[in-house]
């Protein structure tokens, strides 16, 4: 696994390199996609180049990618190896200049996510893990913050392009505000979550697509935090690539936030 983390994560460092050249030296393209989500040439860019990348080393293994390959569907199917890639987490932040952005690359076996790189290229940070291995930031290990106490408990959270479903978000959210320290919205899932695994937020919670939390829920385990969901997981799915309802935090207040987040729902 470690010759397919480093692929990985030089794939990642390639695609990091090429978006921040875009937007540093070319002026910016958009488009939108399902008439809501924001999408960039830079996107595609990222796109080809690791998907090509793949494809030519590993012809035999599938790819769900959330520009060229979006079929969810393929995360249920165990028969093959699957990565799993967001070339660009946060799209909406890097077309308004934000740092706030990553690559995320992920690697799975029968449902199982066995390698996860999150890399930011404007922070210059790259996190890193291998199942039953360490989890890093830029080669150093990395580790929750140990919150034990909700009230104590920074979070952070997400919210969807299309916005006629927000009530029950609306209402989860209100429980953590009362219950936590407080909120921060950084726009991009992949960062959210290897933030929790490095101890710069408690906790994490959303819906998202499995190229959106794939990558860095193995990182945030293999940092000792806690990853699961508030709500049930269908029968049958692998649970490391079910986005709904996803919930990750220090094992101190996974529990009590777990309950809060499913009595609001």
């Amino acid at each position: 696994m470690q010759t397919i983390a480093d692929f990985a994560e030089q794939l990642a460092r390639e695609a990091g390199d090429l978006i921040r050249h875009e937007r540093e030296n070319n002026p910016l393209r958009t488009d939108y996609k399902d008439q809501t989500e924001l999408v960039t040439h830079a996107d595609l860019m990222a796109d080809k180049l690791i998907t090509e990348a793949i494809r030519a080393r590993f012809p035999d293994h599938r790819i769900l990618s959330e520009e060229s390959r979006p079929d969810k569907s393929q995360a249920a199917d165990l028969n093959s190896p699957l990565w799993i890639i967001d070339p660009i987490d946060g799209t909406v932040n890097y077309a308004y200049g934000h740092p706030q952005v990553a690559i995320s690359i992920a690697y799975a076996e029968r449902g199982h996510v066995q390698v996860g790189i999150v890399h930011a290229p404007f922070a210059g940070e790259t996190f890193r893990a291998v199942r039953c291995g360490s989890a890093t930031l830029n080669g150093e290990p990395i580790q929750h913050s140990g919150a034990s106490v909700p009230r104590d408990s920074l979070f952070a959270t997400g919210f969807p392009y299309t916005k006629d479903a927000l009530a029950p978000l609306l209402k989860r959210l209100d429980v953590m505000i009362h219950h936590c320290r407080d909120l921060r919205r950084v726009g991009s899932a992949a960062l959210d979550i290897c933030w929790v695994a490095c101890g710069r937020l408690d906790a994490y919670y959303e819906s998202v697509s499995p190229w959106d939390f794939a990558a860095g829920r193995l990182i945030a385990l293999e940092a000792g935090a806690c990853a699961g969901h508030f709500t049930d997981v269908p029968e049958g799915y692998p649970e490391d690539l079910w986005g709904q309802d996803l919930l990750i935090t220090a094992p101190g207040i996974y529990d009590s936030l777990r309950v809060l987040l499913n009595g609001a729902s």
